[in-house]
């Protein structure tokens, strides 16, 4: 994917200021929540027709770049 922000948005009138997909107010939170509560890219897109594949991946993507070098968590038992 080349330039994943093409596919999000932060507007601060628009869902609290949360990154959502352009154009919607699907929020990255909720796609990210719905895959790992082990929904599937394809139950996604039927479930909400305004996304698709591609802003899935921008969402992911965005996800990870959020987390880089946020904080890191002790392995130790």
């Amino acid at each position: 994917m080349d330039n994943y922000m093409n596919f999000i948005e932060i507007n601060p009138n628009i869902m609290f200021g949360k990154p959502v997909i352009k154009d919607t107010r699907i929020t990255v939170e909720l796609i990210l929540e719905e895959l790992g509560a082990g929904k599937t890219s394809e139950d996604l897109v039927k479930a909400y027709p305004k996304l698709n594949k591609d802003s899935i991946g921008a969402a992911l993507k965005f996800a990870a770049d959020a987390i880089k070098g946020e904080r890191t968590y002790s392995t130790a038992i």
